[in-house]
């Protein structure tokens, strides 16, 4: 019915409904209560209107049974919205196990696309239905918005952190995809088109591409033409970290913090490594602060994604006087 309408696109994700539910009701309450204040507005105003001049309004006595009522109402129709909203917000903060990982660049004006098997795209992202999709986002310039209406999703990609969003399609389709933030005189036509093919479909299209390589395997190779792998060894004898198993994983900071490495930490250890320095080690890792794009900084957290867990047991810690308190080598990581 709806569907036709700008204000009401058609609902394409499993998270659709949810939102609009959530959505519909904050407008119910708040077209009731508008219309309850309005006319007792209305009401009051001219049932107890000045009919003469000499007229004067008898004095008013709280009532502690009206205090309860219009306190213990709103409190609860809030409570309400407030666990509803939650609900919805963990559900679309956290996406479901073995979600299609996609990278996501943001760049005055468009949208860049990378799958984990090398597949790039322009301001067009082919997704199978029935499968959630996992973005991790990245900004080269400015603050973007990454904005399905249909999918009923929406996440800030902004400069200087990763940002990830997912949604589920669950019909096939051309779906817009637009930036919601106001990014520069082209913003307008940041706009671009997600996909949603049956699964056989997409696999069709996936394996008609061009063979680029895996996206792990561009951070791998980045990687080492950076020289990381001189310091960020496998057999714990390099002067940064162990890297294999390290996503998902608690990291021990020099100051005694307890740190989760994710997307924003890898990220930050990448372009910012003395401002979290891993206990045990010395802060000499370089930064790579404009020599490596966004697209370069996903691919390397692709490629430590892919990292699977070391196979001998790590050391406890390094101690200073170690070879961790060496030089690295010139364009090495100690993180």
């Amino acid at each position: 019915m709806w569907s036709d309408l700008p204000l009401f696109p058609q609902r394409a994700s499993t998270m659709a409904g949810r939102v609009d539910a959530l959505y519909f009701f904050l407008i119910a309450v708040s077209a009731f209560f508008s219309l309850l204040i309005a006319g007792l507005i209305i009401s009051f105003a001219i049932r107890f209107r000045r009919r003469h001049d000499s007229e004067v309004g008898a004095p008013i006595h709280g009532s502690m049974a009206l205090e309860l009522v219009w306190t213990v109402i709103p409190l609860a129709i809030v409570l309400v919205m407030f666990v509803w909203g939650a609900r919805v917000f963990y559900a679309m903060s956290r996406p479901p196990a073995g979600a299609l990982e996609v990278y996501v660049t943001g760049k005055q004006w468009m949208w860049k696309f990378q799958h984990l098997d090398g597949q790039r795209e322009i301001n067009e992202l082919h997704v199978p239905v029935r499968r959630p999709v996992r973005l991790t986002m990245g900004s080269e310039d400015v603050i973007h918005s990454f904005f399905v209406p249909a999918f009923r999703v929406k996440a800030d990609v902004v400069p200087g952190r990763v940002t990830t969003l997912w949604f589920e399609a669950i019909a096939p389709g051309r779906y817009h995809l637009f930036c919601a933030e106001y990014c520069g005189t082209k913003h307008s036509g940041m706009t671009g088109w997600v996909v949603a093919m049956e699964p056989s479909d997409y696999q069709a299209w996936l394996s008609g591409g061009a063979a680029e390589g895996s996206l792990a395997a561009a951070g791998e190779r980045l990687f080492q033409s950076l020289a990381c792998n001189t310091c960020h060894r496998p057999d714990t004898q390099g002067r940064g970290p162990v890297l294999d198993g390290l996503f998902g994983k608690q990291v021990l900071m020099a100051n005694g913090q307890t740190i989760v490495a994710d997307e924003n930490y890898i990220r930050e250890s990448i372009m910012q490594p003395s401002v979290k320095v891993v206990g045990g080690f010395q802060p000499l890792m370089p930064t790579f602060q404009g020599l490596v794009t966004e697209e370069g900084v996903l691919q390397l957290i692709a490629y430590i994604k892919s990292l699977g867990p070391t196979k001998g047991p790590e050391p406890a810690g390094r101690t200073e006087g170690s070879d961790a308190a060496k030089p690295p080598p010139a364009g090495g990581r100690t993180r």
